[in-house]
């Protein structure tokens, strides 16, 4: 939810990335060791652990000439006995609040964990039946928590889920910097047969250095690196904080018109948060042909070879997956040679210092070796499955020499 937002968005985010559905996406790997939960497990009617959650109070539009007053009752959040928290919009002025175009005509509830918890990397996720209706707008979502001292964009936005009601059957999912701020966010759309508000789904985001990947339901819908962002700066490798909330009406959904019902109700069943993988594990990673990923020579110095060769139990074959990105064998690195980008730039071993040209990703759904870094897929030279065959890397294709197992 940007602070400030045009109403092209949705045409943006159509022509910045496609619009994926259930049955082209990949599913989502394992996490790591769950570090923060909010289970809502409270007594019906009872309000929300603030020793986990906060609340933003108040009218002020919030940047999008949003109409709801925000409140901290437990009108507008509160658990419901059954495991659940419900976050709920009311047509009403209880206390005659005051918003930025006159007396409020509507309350609602923003929580959020800017003084109580804040993280940097890791796999963020909701489980949660969102409302329905012509200017309704729900959203999970996080803010960079130096947004006091440098301001919003520069702090960063990671938009796990927005949904508005006039699009029941898609969510959105964004990210907000400097210079793709607001109407031109960086993001895309997820759409499903049916309305969202119908059931409950899972939100997510896996957040690594250099890499943000989205998911609905387990399934991967879009994946953004620095590359994506036409030059502009990223600003997601500090700490953020997570917010839930339902606005009314806004430049981006409109506002409720005679076919919008009041309560509306976004209906919580879990926050969970997990740090990134450990790893550790090691094992072989095999490819075309049923090919080995292998390094050229049992004592490599920096800048041996990564290729392919027969399967063959050594530890030139034995590949440890890190919770750095990481991936080693015989104490060093697959690294991309001098941190390249471009297609056909060799991988390579290298003593391991850290950097992008060191980091990796493995999608379980595609069998796909990703360095966020330049983009681009571990790729099998000229599709050859031959003993000695280089690995480089290369845009993604989905091409057998670009499938991996481990």
């Amino acid at each position: 939810m940007a602070l400030a937002i045009g109403a092209a968005l949705t045409t943006l985010l159509a022509t910045l990335a496609p619009m994926a559905t259930s049955a082209t996406a990949a599913a989502a790997p394992a996490p790591g060791p769950l570090v923060w939960s909010d289970e809502f497990n409270g007594s019906a009617g009872s309000a929300v652990d603030q020793s986990k959650w906060r609340f933003d109070i108040g009218g002020s539009g919030w940047g999008n000439n949003e109409q709801q007053y925000y409140t901290n009752s437990t009108r507008n959040a509160a658990m419901d006995g059954g495991g659940n928290l419900v976050i709920t919009a009311r047509r009403e002025n209880p206390a005659n609040y005051q918003c930025h175009y006159g007396t409020c005509q509507y309350t609602s509830a923003r929580l959020l964990t800017a003084a109580t918890f804040t993280r940097a990397y890791g796999r963020f996720e909701a489980r949660l039946r969102v409302p329905r209706g012509q200017g309704i707008w729900p959203a999970f979502w996080m803010l960079g928590n130096d947004i006091g001292s440098v301001g919003w964009p520069n702090s960063g936005e990671i938009d796990i889920m927005e949904n508005i009601g006039r699009e029941p059957s898609t969510v959105h999912g964004t990210l907000h910097g400097p210079g793709y701020s607001g109407g031109a966010g960086i993001g895309a759309a997820y759409s499903i047969s049916g309305a969202f508000a119908d059931a409950f789904h899972t939100f997510t985001v896996d957040w690594s250095p250099n890499l943000i990947i989205w998911y609905v339901d387990g399934n991967e819908y879009q994946r953004r690196t620095p590359a994506s962002l036409g030059g502009n700066r990223w600003v997601f490798d500090h700490p953020f904080f997570m917010i839930m909330n339902v606005a009314v009406g806004g430049h981006w959904p409109g506002y409720p018109d005679a076919t919008t019902t009041f309560p509306q109700t976004m209906t919580v069943d879990y926050v969970r948060v997990y740090a990134p993988p450990t790893g550790g594990g090691g094992g072989q990673i095999t490819g075309i042909g049923g090919k080995c990923v292998d390094v050229a020579g049992a004592n490599p110095a920096n800048g041996t070879a990564v290729q392919l060769w027969d399967c063959n139990g050594s530890g030139a074959q034995n590949w440890s997956w890190n919770g750095d990105g990481s991936v080693r064998a015989l104490g060093k690195c697959m690294d991309v040679t001098s941190a390249g980008t471009a297609n056909g730039t060799p991988v390579q071993l290298y003593d391991c210092n850290g950097t992008g040209a060191q980091r990796w990703t493995f999608n379980t759904g595609t069998g796909q070796i990703v360095n966020p870094q330049a983009n681009k897929c571990l790729d099998a030279t000229g599709a050859s499955s031959a003993n000695g065959t280089r690995l480089q890397i290369w845009d993604c294709s989905g091409g057998a020499n670009q499938r991996w197992a481990r």
